[in-house]
């Protein structure tokens, strides 16, 4: 099942390794991908921004298994409250956003800790680090592929209306699991921000990178903005350009069966209305990400997973909503659901409620 057609020849992305560059890249893109690494492992000191609260000092830090660009045991913490007339407050003057696990030796002086849990709110959640790999892909997909997919209204009947997402802007979002960031460089400028306090050329006070409540004068000396602009292109150019999940095939008989019995179930009892086995790239100026299928098996869209998965709410999501999880590279994943909460995907499935009850 793909998304809506291309004007040109559409192409599975050639094999990669896990980790690897998307194949097909010209010297300087990939020039621009090596950059984007280093960039992407270094590690920041306080001296150069860090904090003053943060989770890790570096993107691989927490990007980091089976490769970088993967996942990390690292649990980001989140506080959100829904208020009388359903409006999501993401309590960002609260720290909400993302309560830092860590604070640097001067606000640790100055007698910071990490921020408790807004009085405030009126739902938490745990948030394991998604897998990185592929998102250049999902980032070239036509917004009009996404709009012809959703049915918010469920017109046809079929009791799944999946809803486009929307970030605090108002713009369509399709990032992160409540579908609440609309491009890959806000998706990467926001993890700088809210994961090791960085302050970027587009958010540069402190109060947009965590620091709440303030920790006092003289507890983060770097000139704001902390991070260079050059930086932050570099590490976009890394995710943009790390290749999706090669598909394993078993190389017996016996198993390619098993996987071809597994293919039909999961289209037969409708898992694929949601999880979208693969959808179509549009045009990019980078030729390695144009016009390819992407093995995404999502929709990206939002959809009511019932009262089990309750969690915070978003800017265009309520608090059992969230964006259909990209399966793509799974067999590379321990931990399973957006707060990690089981280890086997037969125990994700069965945790599914809302719209997918009846599959």
């Amino acid at each position: 099942m793909l998304g809506a057609c291309a004007t040109e020849p559409v192409a599975s992305p050639a094999v990669a390794d896990i980790g690897d560059p998307v194949p097909g890249l010209t010297s300087a893109e990939l020039a621009r991908f090596e950059a984007g690494r280093v960039s992407f492992n270094r590690q920041f000191t306080p001296e150069d921004g860090l904090g003053p609260r943060f989770n890790e000092n570096s993107c691989n830090a927490c990007h980091t298994s089976p490769s970088d660009g993967g996942t990390g045991e690292t649990i980001v913490t989140k506080a959100t409250r829904t208020d009388v007339g359903g409006t999501c407050d993401a309590l960002g003057t609260q720290g909400g956003e993302n309560l830092r696990l860590r604070v640097t030796p001067l606000a640790a002086a100055a007698g910071a800790q990490r921020p408790p849990t807004p009085t405030e709110s009126t739902h938490q959640a745990r948030f394991t680090i998604p897998f990185l790999f592929g998102l250049g892909l999902v980032d070239a997909v036509p917004q009009s592929t996404l709009d012809a997919l959703a049915d918010p209204d469920d017109a046809d009947g079929n009791g799944i209306s999946g809803r486009v997402g929307t970030d605090p802007s108002g713009r369509p979002a399709r990032f992160g699991r409540k579908a609440d960031v609309a491009t890959l460089a806000d998706f990467t400028g926001g993890a700088f921000r809210l994961e090791m306090g960085l302050t970027i050329p587009s958010h540069p006070l402190e109060s947009a990178a965590g620091d709440m409540p303030p920790t006092g004068a003289g507890t983060d000396p770097a000139p704001d903005p902390e991070l260079e602009e050059s930086t932050l292109t570099a590490v976009v150019d890394f995710v943009r350009l790390l290749a999706p999940p090669a598909t394993a095939q078993p190389e017996d008989t016996e198993g390619l069966a098993l996987v071809q019995q597994g293919q039909e179930l999961f289209s037969s009892l409708g898992c694929v209305t949601c999880h979208v086995p693969s959808l179509e790239s549009g045009p990019s100026d980078i030729p390695a990400l144009s016009h390819k299928i992407v093995p995404l098996y999502s929709d990206l869209l939002l959809h009511d997973m019932g009262p089990g998965l309750e969690g915070t709410c978003g800017p265009g999501a309520s608090t059992r909503e969230w964006r259909t999880e990209p399966l793509m590279g799974l067999r590379h994943r321990r931990l399973f659901l957006h707060d990690g909460r089981v280890g086997r995907v037969l125990d994700a499935i069965l945790a599914h409620g809302g719209e997918a009850e009846e599959a």
